[in-house]
């Protein structure tokens, strides 16, 4: 299967944002992939590929495809290109924790760098 020209569709990362560039995207791949419109098996477009729809550097992609292999979400297979892993019971149940922690954390007014600084904490302890 391949994402085409239907990823990232219209879908721009803000640049005018505190979150860097690399982590906007990489969040939008998380939420793309937990939600089904990338499927596993979804071929992602090529580093510079998606960099010049973007209008980012390339090292931006790269990271975020880094990133995004590192936990699981994509696999990278060389000249074969990346593409979407398939979601096991463990991801699904931490995803819908961090769903709701991210809720909380918007509903009682905290930015998103205090709401990770809490996280962060928990983690830790």
């Amino acid at each position: 299967m391949s994402a085409g020209n239907s990823f990232p569709g219209s879908w721009k990362p803000n640049q005018a944002s505190t979150v860097a560039l690399f982590e906007q995207l990489r969040l939008h791949v998380i939420k793309l992939a937990d939600s089904g419109v990338l499927p596993p098996g979804t071929r992602l477009p090529a580093v510079r590929a998606l960099a010049e729809r973007l209008d980012v550097a390339p090292h931006t992609v790269a990271r975020a495809y880094k990133e995004l292999e590192a936990a699981g979400v994509v696999a990278t297979r060389g000249r074969n290109g990346t593409v979407v892993c398939a979601r096991d019971e463990r991801w699904d149940a931490l995803s819908a924790a961090a769903a709701a922690y991210a809720g909380a954390a918007k509903a009682q007014g905290a930015s998103f760098a205090e709401a990770v600084q809490l996280l962060a904490a928990a983690y830790d302890r």
